[in-house]
């Protein structure tokens, strides 16, 4: 600041609050006033959705037997089903009158058994730096049967928080993420498909990522793991096609970064790849997309707890990945959903207004941030997300519908109306872009949903029927180009 004169004011405000001992020391807005954790007194009960006890200082805690029963009863469902149930949401989309298993929240299931490994015994190479993994380990699951010449397979890429667990089979019987999707009769038949799914590079699902052992120094990666990309995901999961003899695949099937990695698995290899199915993904990470994933990085990294990403078996930063989520699940849903499902109803119309939560859509994001931090690790939130932002399919070549001209095969590309993180414009942008480069087998659905981006979890009459269509059509004779799409697909 040399040359230019403090004011005074300035001057005093430095001396007041910017004193040695504390100014390098303490972070900004360590404050921790506003809401007071406490263990539950022994006259209440918790509440799935509520993770809080309200201080005496600034709610009244409250506890009446008929609450108790109610909230007992709560308790032997599952999470997402006492949800459904406590708000009550009236709509007419079929998927919401399914059991409560099934929605309106999807749950994500941690792989903890069931899943085979393939362990890859060589240093193997990463897109950026000249980064070098000495080994590699991939988790991954099967569903279906493979037919005797092998042309019946389908790889579902995963999102950023989902793992392979898509359906449940005898080894794991929990139901997975995708569990009304995948199966016999389903969108994806798996009377007719052999399906695999593996868990991306960088995460924390038995694929090695920041939680895995470093076989060099005999501990944890943590940051130390090199940055990845899209395009890595995609060839670890061809490695592992290469390791069971798979040469070439029916379709490749993904939402969200697994949108992203189908359309680069279709461009990387154009012979191994028969048909796409892209679904509420983009040909390139735009602005908006990045700043939003920026914040939930910066919730973590700004949480003393995280230690530069080395707090295996010392500390765990679940505040900052709890306030990851909680902005995560506000892109994922839509202003309409939020407006139908919970308007201004309050938790208690009976408490007068406080600094804790007054509102249900306040409790429900807590609840959202608090379930998720207990389920996935901090660092491979920061190394998937990164990926995502980075994914850009014209880099390296002149022009976006350059790099997009490489996708020949037939793509279904998929969108919601109502989506915030990825907008429709930008599934949009898929089709036109592979359309002018000369793939005539494209369709575009755009689709007239509440859910935002979750859509691809949840409406399983649109999703699910678009998708068996992709999969199931003869597409030898192109021509199969819908402009546009209703609301809803014909079973």
């Amino acid at each position: 600041m040399s040359g230019k004169r403090l004011t005074p004011f300035v001057q005093r405000w430095l001396s007041n609050t910017l004193k040695p001992e504390t100014a390098s020391t303490q972070p900004l807005c360590r404050r921790q006033h506003t809401l007071v954790r406490k263990p539950l007194c022994s006259n209440s009960v918790r509440i799935p959705h509520r993770t809080f006890t309200r201080s005496s200082t600034l709610c009244k805690a409250k506890s009446t037997d008929q609450q108790q029963k109610a909230v007992l009863q709560q308790l032997e469902l599952p999470d997402f089903g006492s949800d459904l149930k406590f708000k009550g949401l009236e709509t007419d989309f079929p998927c919401l009158a399914r059991t409560p298993e099934s929605g309106p929240d999807p749950a994500y299931q941690k792989v903890v058994s069931g899943y085979q490994n393939f362990h890859y015994n060589e240093p193997y190479s990463l897109k950026y730096n000249g980064c070098v993994l000495p080994e590699l380990n991939i988790a991954y699951e099967t569903w279906g049967e493979l037919n005797h010449d092998m042309s019946n397979v389908v790889v579902v890429f995963t999102g950023l928080s989902s793992s392979s667990h898509v359906r449940s089979h005898p080894l794991n019987k929990a139901p997975g993420w995708w569990e009304k999707f995948i199966g016999p009769g389903c969108a994806i038949d798996t009377d007719k498909f052999f399906v695999i799914c593996g868990n991306h590079i960088g995460g924390c699902y038995g694929t090695t990522g920041p939680s895995s052992t470093n076989p060099i120094t005999g501990k944890a990666y943590g940051t130390t793991f090199p940055v990845v990309s899209v395009e890595d995901m995609v060839k670890v999961q061809y490695l592992l096609l290469d390791h069971l003899g798979i040469d070439k695949v029916h379709a490749v099937v993904g939402a969200s970064l697994g949108g992203m990695c189908s359309v680069m698995a279709a461009a990387l290899y154009p012979q191994r790849v028969g048909r796409v199915v892209s679904i509420s993904a983009c040909a390139q990470t735009y602005a908006s997309s990045i700043a939003l994933r920026f914040l939930q990085r910066r919730a973590i990294m700004t949480d003393p707890n995280w230690q530069r990403g080395h707090y295996y078996g010392t500390s765990y930063p679940k505040m900052g990945m709890k306030l990851a989520r909680e902005i995560a699940t506000i892109t994922y849903r839509s202003g309409p959903e939020w407006k139908q499902r919970f308007g201004r109803k309050l938790i208690d119309p009976a408490e007068p207004p406080s600094l804790c939560p007054s509102f249900e859509i306040e409790e429900y994001i807590m609840h959202q941030g608090e379930t998720f931090s207990n389920k996935y690790d901090p660092n491979s939130l920061l190394y998937i997300s990164k990926a995502m932002d980075m994914f850009d399919m014209g880099e390296g070549f002149s022009s976006l519908q350059e790099g997009m001209a490489r996708v020949q095969c037939p793509v279904m590309v998929l969108g919601a109306q109502t989506d915030i993180l990825i907008p429709i414009w930008q599934q949009r942008e898929i089709a036109d872009l592979l359309k002018a480069s000369g793939n005539e087998a494209v369709s575009f659905y755009e689709l007239n949903s509440i859910f935002g981006h979750d859509t691809f979890l949840l409406d399983l009459t649109s999703v699910g029927g678009a998708i068996k269509g992709q999969l199931e059509t003869d597409l030898k004779e192109n021509g199969l180009v819908r402009k546009a799409a209703p609301s809803r697909l014909k079973k």
